[in-house]
C-alpha cells in the first residue's frame, strides 16, 4: 500500500517490547506532533477550504490518540518521560522545499505527513503481531488502522492541489529519500521512528 522502500528491522519489535516505558512516552509524543502538525497545516493554509474540513476532525482524533497512550501508561504504572529529538522527522521535514511556489511547497508537507503516517503504520503492525501482551497487540492494531487513514487522506489532499502525476513523481523520490534516511538511524526500541 505504501511503497516503503525499506522495511522496518525485525529486531526493532523486540527491543520496543522490552522497553514499553520509553516506547509508550514516544508514541505519545508523536500524536501530540501529529496534533500540532495538522494546527499548524490549517493555520497556514486557511484559504484550502477542504483542507480545513477533512484536517479539523484529524486534530481531535490525533489528540485523543495522545490521551490514548497517556492512559495506557497510567494503567500500567509507568510514567511519561521526556519528549526526546526525532531524527527521523526532522530529516523528513527537510524535504519540504522553501521558497517554491505555495501548491509544491503545500503537497511536500502534505507527503512528508503521509511518510510519517506511513512509517507509523507499519510500525504500529509490527507491534500489533509482536508483543507479547495481548491487550497491547489489539491496542497497536487501533493505532495502525488509523494511521492507514491518515497516511490515504494526506495522499488524497496532496493529489486535490497538485496534479497526480506530479505528486507520484514526487512520493516516488521522497521514498528513496526515505530510505537512505532509515539506513542512517540506529536501531531503537524507545523511540517509534
Amino acid at each position: 500500500m505504501f511503497r516503503l522502500k525499506l522495511p522496518t528491522d525485525p529486531r526493532w519489535a523486540d527491543l520496543a517490547s522490552m522497553s514499553l516505558e520509553e516506547i509508550l512516552t514516544d508514541h505519545a509524543y508523536c500524536e501530540q506532533k501529529a496534533t500540532s502538525t495538522c494546527i499548524s497545516l490549517i493555520q497556514n493554509y486557511p484559504d484550502r477550504e477542504e483542507l480545513v474540513q477533512q484536517l479539523s476532525p484529524i486534530v481531535t482524533e490525533e489528540w485523543a490518540h495522545f490521551r490514548m497512550v497517556i492512559a495506557e501508561l497510567k494503567k500500567r504504572k509507568l510514567k511519561l518521560g521526556r519528549q526526546r529529538k526525532d531524527d527521523y522527522v526532522i530529516a523528513l521535514r527537510k524535504m519540504i522545499r522553501t521558497g517554491d511556489r505555495v501548491e509544491r511547497q503545500l503537497m511536500d508537507k502534505l507527503l512528508v505527513s503521509a511518510l510519517i503516517e506511513a512509517r507509523s503504520c507499519e510500525r504500529f503492525r509490527l507491534l500489533s503481531e509482536k508483543l507479547p501482551q495481548p491487550e497491547l497487540r489489539k491496542f497497536y492494531r487501533h493505532f495502525m488502522e488509523s494511521e492507514a487513514g491518515h497516511y490515504t487522506l494526506f495522499m488524497k489532499l496532496a493529489k486535490r492541489y497538485m496534479p497526480s502525476k506530479v505528486v507520484n513523481e514526487r512520493w516516488k523520490s521522497m521514498l528513496e529519500e526515505e530510505k537512505g534516511i532509515l539506513q542512517t538511524l540506529e536501531v531503537s526500541g524507545s523511540r517509534i521512528h
